[in-house]
């Protein structure tokens, strides 16, 4: 039989890896999609982003059930959390959409190869070969021919130097598999990770404390969204400290004992366990890449805008790319224009200024583009609206008031910059933002756009009338 070359081979599975994966299927390109491990979704889908809001919808049924009289139900305040069912229901959760990855990779036909791949270096007569080793331990390796490669081999949690993760040292991965609910958790890093975790278990009444090493929490996103933040979660009664640098973390008879200091007074806090949020590195160690003419910077590959590296014919998407957010949806849009360009395909390489992020803490971060500090910084003449979720309709009817809408506009043209959501389903809400400004929308053209009522949407329409002023609900 003739030996197989596929058009595309993918190392890595997680949504940068199918969703290019896919695409490659349905282009009819010949798709061989290389995994190390016996499931396909990577990070995201097992330990990442699915279980961990299912995890934060719980925890949302869970607090408005504690305000159950409130919306006229009563004889719940004998409610009792079961556990171990709210994790069954994530695993069910995680475990549906697994089966649905491998009936899509069926449907498109992309050929699934289990194994661990590795370079062996460039092309030989516009050929690559990769080594694959399978998983069983016996050692061996088979080999896989194709005319273009895409690395996708994804990302895993940052540690302390000196850490090791355990029952007590945890990072995403072990938090998600915990037997029960902590009294008390430590959270270093104040990122998406950090605040997400902190508000499932505050909900669940776990005491929690966020050491923060830089000035403010969330600290990627607008000042105001941050400052926000830290009044809600005030008042949930997480503590946290900002420029807070942790020094130690020892194991003691209540579990664990951290010494950090502010401002460089040393301070020690106790709790049951730690989590580890302080960010995520690239996997790109022993892929093979020193075999070939990409040079890692700090363990991430440099793409140009095709999400080509400096080897012809090896593409890199997803949390490995130097210089893009580490989020699935821009790694599965980078999956896109990297199968686009080598299908000859019509395609539009990534604008980071127009990629969301979304953080699904209560409340809800959403946002896209400039953060005001940054567009001033880049010599805009800013004009800037606001409109407070306590003055919607719709967030009076669901009871989350906190939070508002914010545009950062150009003054001269009325350009819309960025916009920062934090509130009630902010994540759904920053989707219409996106498009607005994929569509080169001006605030005008928002402030002409009819929004159903009531939703929470037109607190996006009065977003866009308060850059001049000219909200109607405040």
């Amino acid at each position: 039989m003739p030996e197989t070359i596929y058009d595309i081979a993918i190392i890595g599975s997680g949504p940068a890896g199918y969703t290019a994966a896919i695409r490659a299927g349905q282009y009819g390109l010949k798709t061989a999609l290389i995994e190390k491990d016996d499931v396909l979704g990577g990070t995201c889908l097992h330990v990442g982003c699915i279980p961990t809001k299912a995890l934060l919808f719980n925890a949302e049924i869970w607090d408005h059930l504690k305000d159950a009289k409130e919306f006229g139900i009563d004889g719940v305040d004998s409610r009792k959390l079961n556990w171990g069912a709210v994790q069954e229901r994530k695993s069910k959760i995680v475990a549906k959409h697994t089966k649905g990855l491998d009936f899509l990779m069926k449907k498109n036909k992309v050929e699934v190869v289990r194994g661990y791949g590795k370079l062996t270096g460039p092309a030989k007569d516009g050929i690559f070969v990769i080594d694959v080793k399978a998983r069983d331990g016996d050692g061996k390796t088979t080999q896989v021919r194709t005319k273009n490669v895409i690395l996708s081999t994804g990302s895993e949690a940052r540690m302390i130097p000196g850490l090791e993760p355990d029952s007590q040292i945890l990072t995403n991965i072990e938090i998600l598999d915990i037997g029960q609910i902590p009294k008390s958790l430590v959270i270093v890093g104040a990122g998406a990770v950090g605040v997400e975790f902190a508000s499932i278990f505050r909900s669940f009444d776990t005491k929690v404390t966020i050491l923060e090493m830089l000035p403010r929490l969330v600290p990627v996103e607008d000042e105001d969204v941050s400052k926000e933040l830290t009044r809600v979660y005030r008042k949930r009664g997480i503590e946290f400290f900002t420029g807070a640098k942790v020094e130690k973390v020892e194991k003691s008879k209540a579990g664990i004992t951290v010494t950090f200091s502010v401002d460089g007074k040393q301070q020690k806090i106790e709790a049951e366990k730690i989590l580890i949020a302080i960010g995520r590195k690239p996997r790109t160690e022993n892929v093979g890449l020193e075999k070939t003419r990409i040079q890692p910077e700090r363990g991430f590959i440099k793409t140009n805008e095709w999400m080509q590296t400096a080897e012809p014919g090896v593409y890199a998407i997803g949390d490995i790319v130097l210089g893009t957010p580490q989020l699935a949806h821009a790694g599965a849009m980078e999956g896109l224009v990297a199968v686009s360009k080598i299908a000859g395909k019509e395609a539009k390489p990534i604008d980071i200024q127009k990629i969301p992020n979304a953080t699904y803490c209560h409340p809800e971060i959403g946002s896209v583009g400039l953060t005001e500090a940054k567009a001033k910084e880049k010599g805009h003449t800013v004009k800037v609206g606001k409109f407070p979720f306590t003055a919607n309709s719709r967030a009076s009817i669901v009871g989350e008031h906190d939070g508002f809408i914010k545009i950062v506009s150009d003054a001269e043209y009325g350009e819309i910059l960025g916009v920062h959501i934090i509130g009630p389903q902010a994540t759904e809400l920053i989707a219409e933002a996106v498009a607005a400004m994929e569509l080169e929308a001006t605030v005008e053209d928002l402030m002409w756009t009819i929004h159903a009522h009531p939703t929470l949407a037109e607190a996006m329409l009065d977003a866009s009338n308060s850059v001049y002023g000219m909200a109607i609900n405040a």
